[in-house]
């Protein structure tokens, strides 16, 4: 692949770059942001989104710091700076580094370094290209061009070495692998595989990061799962359940890592309880793993007492029913229908309260919880009976 001759970054962004530049700092940008652009120069798109560029300088984080006048400390000791453009857009300015100690987690990195340097301590060759935004240079010491162009995902150097400073580079290869549609190179692919039992190591936080950002930027969800049990992450993180449903489906439609790990996975809460996710991020998925899936037949009632049970997890349970048939449930537009109405599901959509009831005779306590549940019961049968005069009237004709 050919280097274009200059790429368009926006003002806000060469900003930056010029007073780093003017102040006698090397400054280079580097990661995601050339890559992507590089990818979409195959399609006739060079466009550079300005929230995703980064830079990698001489400078130093107290440097960039007495520089910018807003800044973020988002990894100061790993040598990383956030930089606040004009539009308050956040950039990250890492200081040239090499790492000194690595124990496949952390790493202790050392400043004073080249950007020959600072390249050769990354991943991929696809991530080892840097552009100079202001003298139009181009550095890419590992053929990471030839790379974006073969469609292959290789890593820098000795690729044993590479995952062994930080386990969870090798599910980053994968998820590159399946974003892209890329293949992983072979010696790379066998040092990730070997690397595989070592994937303990990380913390749940970075592999939970790791499971969901891998979710949403594939192109195929079946071939993420697929590299994830071929390099041995499932059986350490998360253990797949044999599925079936159209893939298809569930590469069209938006990607809710919560939902597909749902689909994928035999105990969805164990497992995003492991991965450390948000406490609504398990009650979601506790809520899907409950059910039941479908309502007990198609009809208008059976639709709103399986609403009535599943609650708000009624359009998780409909969209786990589509990836897996390939199709949308028959009763789906019932439960739609049925929402839309406002059909009462719950003793709080009665159109009267326990307050009511006790006003016409029934005695306080479990009685008025009883009688509520009996009339949510005839509601669910009937919903044209959820009016108040209706419903006192079912209240005092009570033996």
């Amino acid at each position: 692949m050919s280097f274009p001759a200059t790429l368009p970054i926006p003002d806000e962004v060469l900003e930056i770059a010029r007073r780093l530049d003017d102040a006698g700092h090397e400054v280079w940008c580097v990661g995601g942001a050339i890559r992507d652009t590089l990818l979409r120069t195959r399609t006739g798109s060079s466009a550079l989104e300005p929230f995703d560029v980064d830079f990698a300088t001489s400078a130093t984080p107290e440097q960039v710091q007495a520089l910018f006048r807003r800044t973020v400390g988002v990894g100061i000791k790993h040598g990383t700076v956030g930089v606040l453009d004009r539009h308050r857009v956040l950039h990250e300015v890492t200081t040239f580094r090499r790492d000194v100690t690595t124990d496949g987690r952390h790493a202790v990195v050392a400043f004073g370094v080249s950007l020959a340097d600072d390249l050769a301590r990354r991943d991929f060759t696809i991530n080892a290209i840097a552009y100079h935004p202001l003298r139009h240079e181009w550095r890419d010491p590992f053929d990471g061009a030839g790379d974006l162009a073969r469609g292959l995902i290789r890593a820098v150097g000795d690729p044993a070495q590479r995952f062994r400073e930080d386990y969870l580079r090798v599910l980053r290869a994968i998820r590159f692998a399946a974003r892209f549609g890329f293949e992983i190179d072979a010696a790379t692919w066998e040092a990730a595989r070997a690397a595989g039992p070592s994937l303990d190591q990380l913390s749940a936080e970075r592999v939970r990061d790791e499971w969901f950002k891998g979710l949403r930027t594939t192109r195929s969800v079946a071939r993420l799962v697929d590299l994830w049990t071929r390099v041995g992450a499932a059986d350490v993180w998360i253990p797949f359940r044999a599925v079936s449903f159209s893939a298809a489906e569930a590469d069209r439609s938006p990607r809710d890592p919560v939902l597909l790990t749902s689909l994928l996975v035999a105990d969805p809460a164990g497992a995003l309880r492991r991965l450390r996710a948000s406490n609504a991020e398990i009650a979601r998925a506790e809520a899907i793993q409950r059910g039941p899936e479908e309502p007990a037949a198609d009809t208008p009632e059976a639709v709103r007492r399986w609403r009535a049970v599943v609650l708000g997890a009624a359009d998780d349970l409909m969209a786990i029913w589509r990836h897996r048939h390939g199709a949308v449930p028959g009763w789906a537009a019932a439960a739609l229908d049925s929402r839309a109405r406002q059909e009462p599901v719950t003793r709080g959509e009665l159109a009267i309260d326990g307050s009511d009831i006790a006003a016409a005779g029934v005695p306080p306590g479990p009685a008025i919880g009883a009688m509520l549940d009996q009339l949510l019961d005839r509601v669910l049968t009937d919903p044209s009976l959820n009016t108040r005069e209706q419903l006192a009237a079912i209240v005092r004709s009570r033996p």
